[in-house]
């Protein structure tokens, strides 16, 4: 179900989701929690067999986020997820935040590691956040 922020009152499927979205709710960016399915592939008859939700959209921006943290055999599927949905919509914008960029993240803004699910961000003041996923 789509949800716009903040973070603390969204249900994320997974703590990465979470912490980017305090990271984005902290610098102000406003977003969009999975607010639209792709459908990448129909049967014969014209029914959805494969769809593509990103994470996050960030609207001012008109840019989709997909984090992924997961094992490599799920990036490749995402990745192709990707690839498919470049194909079908190019004019649709999608920057995939892999596990390395997301720890950077982790790093760089003081966020608490995935495995601590409860910890706070501590996020330094006066840092930028650069959305297109650079870190």
């Amino acid at each position: 179900m789509p949800s716009h922020g903040p973070a603390e009152t969204t249900r994320f499927a997974h703590h990465s989701e979470l912490q980017f979205a305090r990271l984005l709710d902290f610098y102000g960016v406003a977003w969009e929690y999975e607010p639209t399915t792709f459908v990448l592939e129909w049967d014969r008859e014209g029914n959805p067999v494969q769809a593509f939700s990103p994470d996050f959209y960030l609207p001012l921006h008109d840019l989709y986020i997909e984090i992924t943290t997961l094992n490599q055999k799920l990036v490749t599927k995402k990745n192709r997820k990707v690839r498919r949905l470049s194909e079908l919509h190019p004019e649709v914008k999608v920057k995939v935040l892999y596990q390395r960029d997301y720890l950077g993240l982790v790093a760089k803004y003081g966020l608490a590691h995935p495995a601590t699910a409860d910890a706070e961000p501590d996020i330094a003041a006066g840092a930028e956040l650069d959305v297109a996923g650079h870190v």
